[in-house]
């Protein structure tokens, strides 16, 4: 009998533990197939999307969906997501991060914020390939200009590292961030790589992007393709 409870509570740990270990792989599966669905609406957005100028300049995208949950006037605030990087062989393998703490520009009182950022300049992507940096709203990070184009003569965000586009319940607005710090999620890039991989080294490309991140990187190829061929169908026609 004794002999028994110690196989039954062996068994118990046992199945707990397999529980505990494909949660994290189901959540970060998860957060991929969101991520590539929230950066999809975002730019589609009529009148609130994101610049095809903009879109086509940056140099990463980094997508958290879901940001908080709850007000957030007050508290604490946080998030996880996903970033990717263009490098010569196309968009990089997804690096998981999470934005935690700051002071956001605009308190919304809500279940919850999508956030996408864009990485615009070489500052900004060395800030992100470092796996951990805060955001001072000092020129650093900033809500980004929206619409179908950007405004003749608009060109401040060419010196913006980052540039933020955030939707809380179908309602699009800025979202500065500032004093929030990014770093890696160390869970989710064991969960989905099987080993906790360097951050800089899946951004680089250096790392082959696995099955469970089709969706997402599918979503920014092609958000990044359609921005493309608009802006170069238009200046053709502009001729």
């Amino acid at each position: 009998m004794k002999r028994s409870s110690s196989i039954l509570l062996v068994m118990v740990a046992l199945l707990g533990s397999l529980a505990w270990a494909r949660a994290p792989l189901e959540n970060s599966t998860e957060r991929l197939h969101n991520s590539g669905a929230v950066l999809t609406q975002i730019s589609a957005a009529p009148d609130k999307g994101i610049p095809e100028e903009v879109m086509n300049s940056a140099k990463c995208v980094v997508v958290v969906p879901h940001l908080v949950k709850g007000g957030f006037i007050f508290g604490a605030k946080y998030g996880r997501g996903v970033a990717t990087c263009r490098t010569e062989n196309g968009w990089s393998a997804p690096a998981f991060i999470a934005v935690s703490g700051g002071s956001w520009g605009l308190q919304i009182g809500a279940e919850g914020v999508d956030l996408v950022m864009l990485v615009m300049n070489d500052r900004g992507l060395q800030h992100l390939l470092s796996s951990k940096f805060q955001l001072s709203g000092e020129g650093s990070v900033a809500a980004g200009p929206v619409g179908r184009h950007v405004s003749a003569g608009t060109d401040w965000w060419l010196n913006t590292e980052l540039l933020t586009y955030s939707r809380s319940r179908g309602v699009f607005a800025g979202l500065t961030l500032e004093g929030a710090v990014v770093n890696q999620d160390a869970d989710s890039t064991t969960a989905i790589y099987g080993r906790d991989v360097p951050f800089r080294r899946i951004l680089i490309g250096r790392v082959a992007s696995p099955a469970a991140a089709e969706p997402f990187l599918d979503a920014v190829v092609d958000v990044d393709h359609r921005a493309r061929v608009h802006e170069k169908r238009e200046h053709a026609e502009n001729r």
